[in-house]
Order: C-alpha cells, then sequence, then structure tokens
C-alpha cells in the first residue's frame, strides 16, 4: 500500500553554528557530497515555470554556479522559453534521496551571455550538439522517423566541420533570491534553514518548522 511507504531518515543533521553566511556555499558543500557520494543525476534539477496561472515542471540538469547564479542550457524556442518570457520568476528544487537531502530556489531567470552560452556549446558531445540542431523542442513530430531522419540529414550537412551553435538554442541564469536546505530527520522532524536575500547582497536565515 501506498500508504505504507516511509522512510525514517536519520544520516545528517543542520545545526546554526554550522552554517555559513553565504549559502552558495553550503549548496556547493552538499553538492560535492552528492557527487562523491554517487548520488544518481546529482546535478539534475525541477524547474518551475508559470505562465498565465499554469504552473509546469520539467527535470534539467545544472550545468554550472556563476557568482551565485544557477546556470542550464536549453532551447530558446521551447515551452519552458515562451514561459519564462512570460514570467521571470521560477523555482529550482533538487533532491538527493541518498543524502536524505532537498534545496529549494526560488529566483528571477534571464539568458547569458552569448559567448558564454557558445562557449558551452563547444564543450558538448559532438552528437549532442547535433541533436540540439536536430530537435524544434516541443514542436509535435509525425513519428520519431522524423526525427531520426533530420539528425542524419544533419550529420551529413556537418561531416568534417565545426557545428556551430544554433541561434535558437542557449542558456539560463538564475538568480536566488531564497535558498532553501532540507535535511531529513528522525521523526519528521526534518530540519529547514531558508536564506533569505537581503539588500546590498548579504544573506540571512531563518529555521523552519518542518
Amino acid at each position: 500500500m501506498l500508504r505504507e511507504i516511509r522512510n525514517n531518515y536519520q544520516k545528517h543533521k543542520l545545526e546554526e553554528v554550522d552554517l555559513p553566511g553565504d549559502p552558495i556555499a553550503l549548496f556547493n558543500l552538499w553538492l560535492n557530497e552528492a557527487i562523491q557520494g554517487q548520488v544518481n543525476e546529482p546535478t539534475a534539477m525541477i524547474l518551475a515555470t508559470s505562465a498565465h496561472n499554469i504552473p509546469d515542471t520539467r527535470v534539467v540538469l545544472l550545468k554550472e554556479i556563476d557568482d551565485g547564479n544557477f546556470l542550464f542550457y536549453t532551447n530558446y524556442d521551447s515551452a519552458k522559453a515562451k514561459q519564462i518570457a512570460s514570467n521571470s520568476q521560477v523555482a529550482l528544487n533538487f533532491f538527493w534521496p541518498e543524502l536524505e537531502r532537498q534545496v529549494r530556489v526560488k529566483g528571477l531567470i534571464s539568458k547569458v551571455h552569448a559567448n558564454l552560452s557558445n562557449e558551452y556549446f563547444n564543450t558538448r558531445p559532438r552528437e549532442s550538439q547535433l541533436g540540439a540542431w536536430a530537435s524544434a523542442q516541443s514542436e509535435t513530430l509525425t513519428g520519431r522517423e522524423e526525427l531520426e531522419q533530420k539528425y542524419k540529414l544533419l550529420e551529413k550537412q556537418y561531416e568534417g566541420t565545426i557545428i556551430p551553435k544554433p541561434a535558437f538554442w542557449g542558456g539560463y541564469q538564475v538568480t536566488p533570491y531564497e535558498i532553501e536546505f532540507w535535511q531529513g530527520r528522525p521523526s519528521r522532524l526534518h530540519d529547514r534553514i531558508r536564506y533569505y536575500r537581503i539588500p546590498k547582497h548579504n544573506w540571512e536565515f531563518k529555521r523552519l518548522s518542518p
């Protein structure tokens, strides 16, 4: 029965005395522990967007943390991109069940500079570069064959040459104003510490009831 599925979390704890003033420092620590602990897809994050009062979510991959911003890359013509253009308020959620941890982020999203998108695109595997060109993300397909045929044509087109970044593809950065760290604890008395951005780019935190 679903209602009988439960875990009693007890691996770690979150104490105020151990907290840094900057939540990005704590996030980097947790992310590194997730990577070193071989958590499945440690950089996976749920991206929540909203347009016309309709929320939407999907999983994307964190590719960089730059000056306190969370960066990922996608198609600028996708459904998510259209929602972002309508509403720059977004949320992120990282969940590392093996460590009994999650991190929730609220922030404002914007496109990264084109030079940064070009730089990252050039580091991608060639197959992924071709995939970016082949996929008109979120658009309807007549079938799988249509997508694979387009990919094959692009393979021939760019055979033996450098694949340029599509103009419709690039990065976004989420600038956080709120970051919450959740650590599972026994008896459902979880630790929740929420950081709030205050003027002059400083942060303060408070403990929340679970």
